[in-house]
């Protein structure tokens, strides 16, 4: 009993030895094609009818589908591998079939204004860095955003320059100079939007609207009628329709030769201007303001006098008055009668 116990531990040993082999190793008439990269064997052999009838359906394509994926893990570990935390990986190759999207691939983003002139310019974006030294705090600090460097909204005394006004709240100027600059980028940004999706942007004071008034209807049929190349000098006009109004001034050019000394001067002018720091002072025009000043303070004065006076004189008559009422009317009821006059 014991040998056969011992031939049949032996025989059994075999036999799980085989299904071990057999579970690594698979044999195929015609060898799968892979693509590692997508993790997809394709299989081009033949099924065999007759298996297939005699075995389960459900059986059968296990078997199958057990077999395939065996081959394709033996090929995943023919690849290169590493280890990352405690685990052996391999490295999977670029993918060799190109597979189909459920939906189509984005279209790439139409470039904005800026980036148009850009490119034609050949002005190329320089990258910085987003640390930048701040000498106030003296530590690196972020470009942008919070706690960022040289901060100017901080500040708790801001400089009044020499050209500005002494009454003026510069901290107050400031806050909508930067409220002027976001409504500028989102309007910007929106014009984008706008020019990437082929929408027509109106043009400013023709905005459309449910119900416009005479003056917008007129203005846009202006507007409309100028928008030709002849800017509206040979188009037809309606019957009983009026010449059109404010059509704005036109421009003047200086003559290209001739004499060139009033150019000149203006240049001159102009360099005398931008070379003071102070603004141009017009004498005339502030002794003509003191002057006006004085004559409106010399006025309310006069005025003021004036009507003190006229207030005693007035206060005075009233006492007089009141004393001769008085007696007017303790005579008349001595002199008549009631009832009589």
């Amino acid at each position: 009993m014991a040998a056969c116990s011992v031939e049949a531990l032996l025989a059994k040993a075999e036999q799980d030895e085989a299904e071990k082999l057999r579970s690594i190793s698979v044999l195929k008439e015609l060898d799968l094609e892979f693509d590692v990269g997508n993790l997809l064997a394709c299989d081009k052999n033949r099924i065999e009818s007759r298996a297939f009838r005699e075995q389960k359906k459900e059986d059968f394509l296990k078997a199958l589908a057990r077999d395939n994926t065996q081959l394709l893990i033996n090929e995943i570990w023919k690849q290169p591998t590493e280890r990352v935390q405690e685990a052996i990986v391999a490295k999977l190759p670029e993918p060799a079939t190109r597979l189909p999207r459920e939906k189509p691939p984005p279209k790439p983003r139409p470039p904005t204004k800026w980036e148009e002139f850009a490119k034609l310019k050949g002005i190329q974006k320089k990258k910085k860095t987003n640390l930048v030294w701040d000498e106030t705090a003296k530590e690196w600090r972020r470009r942008w955003g919070y706690k960022r460097a040289k901060d100017d909204t901080k500040e708790w005394l801001i400089e009044v320059p020499e050209t500005a006004d002494p009454n003026e709240d510069q901290f107050a100027k400031r806050v909508k100079a930067k409220k002027e600059r976001v409504a500028k980028n989102e309007f910007n940004r929106l014009k984008n939007i706008a020019r990437a999706q082929k929408v027509k942007v109106p043009g400013v004071g023709l905005t459309p609207k449910a119900q416009q008034s005479k003056d917008e209807l007129a203005q846009a049929v202006s507007v409309a009628r100028t928008s030709t190349a002849s800017v509206g000098r040979f188009q037809d006009r309606l019957p009983k329709e009026k010449p059109p109004k404010n059509q704005g001034k036109k421009r003047k050019f200086e003559p290209l030769i001739g004499d060139f000394s009033s150019e000149k001067n203006k240049q001159l002018e102009l360099l005398k201007v931008l070379d003071s720091k102070k603004p141009k002072l017009d004498i005339t025009k502030a002794v003509n303001k003191q002057m006006r000043e004085e004559d409106r303070e010399e006025a309310a004065a006069k005025h003021k006098r004036g009507a003190g006076k006229k207030g005693r004189k007035g206060n005075m008559a009233g006492k007089g008055k009141g004393k001769g009422g008085g007696k007017g009317k303790g005579g008349g009821k001595r002199r008549g009668k009631p009832g009589k006059r």
